[in-house]
């Protein structure tokens, strides 16, 4: 994979953690409710069953392009769509979402399960990464650039979400957050309905 093509994948990765939704929500709770060492541990957790998803996704999209190259791209609008409807979605938020939560007591062996499940117990998370994915997926691409595609969403996932457990633990980050949060989620929504006329406009070259 060229590299300029590679940071174009981080890119999309990262706008793709960064949206506002049940992940953030997770690690938010997390944090204030069992401290930094909790939250960094639901992070961790959940980019591992991101990073399941992803392998899942390169594996499906691989098989489709080479078999199905109609449903691919029938598949490839449907995430388009999707990504469409969360930049809609996050441009009517307002201020509310997932940053409005209460701290509850919570322990490193809840975080951890829960971080599993709120990635593998969220089906969109697939409709997710095969709107992202099918950017970079080729019929002809090797072991190694898959592993690197599956890889870098993991450590791009995992690493956004330990710095927000990390900043979040500290408590004047909190209340900053929330006061901006309007403009966070306008922000968030139209970067999201970029993203969605992008994929719809065919692989990255």
């Amino acid at each position: 994979m060229p590299f300029s093509l590679w940071l174009s994948l981080v890119a999309v990765c990262a706008m793709g953690a960064m949206s506002p939704g049940p992940s953030l929500a997770l690690v938010l709770r997390h944090t204030l409710g069992g401290g930094r060492l909790v939250g960094v541990t639901a992070a961790l957790c959940h980019a591992g069953g991101v990073g399941l998803y992803a392998l899942l996704t390169v594996l499906g999209l691989g098989a489709l392009i080479v078999q199905w190259p109609a449903l691919f791209q029938l598949v490839t609008w449907v995430g388009a769509a999707y990504l469409a409807w969360l930049g809609i979605k996050a441009l009517r938020a307002g201020s509310a979402g997932a940053m409005q939560q209460q701290a509850i007591a919570t322990s490193g062996g809840q975080a951890a399960r829960e971080g599993v499940l709120v990635a593998l117990g969220n089906p969109k998370l697939i409709l997710f990464f095969v709107a992202l994915l099918s950017q970079f997926v080729t019929p002809d691409m090797s072991i190694v650039a898959k592993a690197l595609i599956v890889v870098t969403a993991m450590v791009i996932d995992g690493g956004w979400y330990v710095i927000v457990a990390v900043a979040l633990s500290h408590s004047r980050v909190l209340p900053w957050l929330q006061r901006r949060a309007h403009w966070i989620n306008r922000v968030t929504g139209v970067l999201l309905l970029a993203l969605a006329l992008r994929v719809a406009a065919g692989p990255l070259g």
